[in-house]
Formats: C-alpha cells, sequence, structure tokens
C-alpha cells in the first residue's frame, strides 16, 4: 500500500479553504445577507435634486450604503392622491405641502412627516392676468378665484383674504385640480388663481400674469414637507435616513446652482422649462429654503396651519399635526 505523506502546508491551505468554503454556506443556509429594500417614490420628472439623482446615478449610490433600491412609481403631483397611495401601501415616499398633508390628516393617516422646506417666499401667491384690473387682494372682491381644495390654493386665497380684513364669503372659490386650472384661468373662466411654483412659473414666464401677492406677502406658512409610509419607517428607519441626508444636502447644492437642477432629461417639450420661465425658476429657487429636520420653531408653525384651517372651516376640528411627525436625525 502506497501512503501518501500530508505535509503541515497542505493541512494549513486544506483548514483556510475550509474556513472559506464554512462562511458562504453559512452565510447562503442562515440568510445572514438581508434583503435589498425597494423604495416606492413617485417619478421626479424633468427637475430638481431626485430628477438629478436619478439620472446621474448618485441615490442609488447614495441608497446601496443602507442596502436599498429605489422603484420610480407613477409621476410627481399634488399630496392628496399621493397621500392615499401611501394609506394603500402602493407609495413609500411623497412630497406636499403641510396645507394638503393637514387635510389628509383628516382620514385614517398611514404616513408621517420626516423633512420641512420653509415657505416658498416668491413662487407661491395669488395670480391675475395684465389689464384685469385685480392688483391687490382687495379688489379679489366679488371675484371668482381657483383653488385646490384643502391644499396650497384656498390657504393662501383663505390667509390673503384674512389678513386684509376680508370675510371669506365676499370672493368665490372655485374648486379645481392644479393641472386643470391653466387652462380655466388663462380662458378667463376665473378671475384670479391662488397657486405655488409648480404653476406659476409657466404663466409669469409669459408676461400676461402677475403675482397680485406672493408668499412672503401673504405670511404663509405653507411649507414643503416629505412623508413616508409609517409601515416603512418603522421597518427601514436606515433608509428613511438616508434619503433625508440625500435630500438635505442636494436641496443645499441646488440651491447655489438652480441651473444645474433645471431640464435635467430634455430641455424641449412641455416638462422643460425656457426663455423667462427659465429664468424666474433660477430666480426663485435661488431664494428659497433647503430639505431640513424637522425643528420646534417648524412645528409651533405647523400648528398655527392646523388652528387656522379649524378657524376656516377647511378642517372640522384642529388636527394634532405633532402626532405625525418623525424626528429624522435620531433614525439610524
Amino acid at each position: 500500500m502506497r501512503i501518501h505523506r500530508i505535509t503541515p502546508a497542505l493541512l494549513a491551505s486544506v483548514a483556510a479553504l475550509a474556513v472559506l468554503t464554512g462562511c458562504g454556506t453559512s452565510e447562503a443556509d442562515t440568510g445572514a445577507k438581508k434583503d435589498e429594500v425597494t423604495v416606492r417614490i413617485p417619478d421626479p420628472g424633468n427637475a430638481g435634486v431626485l430628477a438629478l439623482g436619478k439620472k446621474d446615478g448618485s441615490l442609488a449610490k447614495a441608497l446601496s450604503k443602507v442596502n436599498a433600491k429605489v422603484a420610480w412609481t407613477g409621476s410627481a403631483g399634488p399630496f392628496a392622491p399621493a397621500a392615499q397611495a401611501l394609506n394603500a401601501d402602493q407609495l413609500d415616499i411623497a412630497t406636499g405641502s403641510i396645507t394638503s398633508g393637514i387635510t389628509s390628516l383628516t382620514q385614517t393617516p398611514g404616513f408621517k412627516f420626516f423633512t420641512a422646506t420653509e415657505p416658498d417666499p416668491v413662487g407661491e401667491g395669488i395670480l391675475a392676468k395684465g389689464g384685469s384690473g385685480i392688483d391687490s387682494v382687495k379688489d379679489l372682491v366679488g371675484k371668482k378665484v381657483a383653488v385646490n381644495q384643502g391644499g396650497t390654493g384656498e390657504y393662501l386665497l383663505l390667509k390673503a383674504l384674512a389678513k386684509e380684513g376680508i370675510p371669506a364669503s365676499k370672493v368665490e372659490r372655485v374648486y379645481l385640480r392644479p393641472d386643470q386650472t391653466a387652462a380655466v384661468f388663462n380662458a378667463g373662466k376665473v378671475d384670479a388663481w391662488a397657486v405655488w411654483a409648480t404653476y406659476s412659473v409657466a404663466e409669469l414666464g409669459t408676461g400676461k400674469a402677475h403675482f397680485i401677492a406672493d408668499g412672503q406677502a401673504i405670511g404663509s406658512d405653507n411649507y414643503s414637507l416629505t412623508a413616508v409610509r409609517t409601515g416603512f419607517a418603522d421597518k427601514h428607519p436606515e433608509v428613511v435616513k438616508a434619503l433625508y441626508d440625500y435630500l438635505h444636502d442636494g436641496s443645499a447644492k441646488e440651491k447655489k446652482d438652480p441651473a444645474a437642477y433645471l431640464n435635467v432629461n430634455t430641455d424641449a417639450g412641455p416638462q422643460a422649462l425656457n426663455g423667462e420661465a427659465k429664468r424666474i425658476q433660477i430666480e426663485f429657487t435661488g431664494k428659497g429654503g433647503t430639505v431640513d429636520a424637522i425643528s420646534d420653531a417648524d412645528i409651533k408653525r405647523f400648528k398655527d396651519v392646523a388652528r387656522f384651517y379649524a378657524e376656516q372651516k377647511v378642517t372640522r376640528t384642529e388636527v394634532d399635526i405633532a402626532a405625525h411627525l418623525i424626528d429624522v436625525e435620531k433614525l439610524s
């Protein structure tokens, strides 16, 4: 019989191979490697931090650090339908105004807010057509004003009227979806339009419309917020924190260089901004806020909006907004 001699070196090699093989088998067998988390976000379109992050891959890179990836679902728009999608477990993240947020919270909410961007001082307000004879809030008495019900538009109009001491009943509110209002406004079927930058910039860019009062003049507390589905936040706090960090840093960069975040995918077609509208948007973004964690001072202003909505009978009672907020800086 022939006997093979096993050397110490060979024993060491076999042992090392066993360790490596054992590690690989153990991970596969025990499932120690966590499954990648998918976060569903509305498609951001052609502008903004998420649009650029989607195109250049920086968002995917940031989320990969917490073992997550994005599934782009539908398209960004008003918060009310997004809130319904959050409640129905069809969406994980959405952005909207505190005003729409408060009215959405009157239902059975399945979401919480984790970021705050200060009210837009120049991009939101009440638009009127040139030559209409409407040059101030007082000129709205007896007129028709288009607003989105329970959201930014209704808030801005009611806030402007209250500041001037004008009873809300003196102005007719015409409830319209924002994406349907431009045609109605330009056809002269309403006299004014209470609106935000997403829609105001295009109208201002034509040179045929002007603000009779912007957010600063109105004294708006209409923050922009980011919402997360409650179940997702409870299960994946590290993903929410990573997304916050990305949005916070990106919004600071966007404020410094707004042009880099416009026309991300195309500079032609209805999604693109050019000419005067592009110039106006760059100016507005430069004067806007950044995506930040929610502070105590922010919460106080949120409560003021909730109280105002209750006083104006937009909501039946004062919504407890503080009960639906996340301190994102404590997440890990």
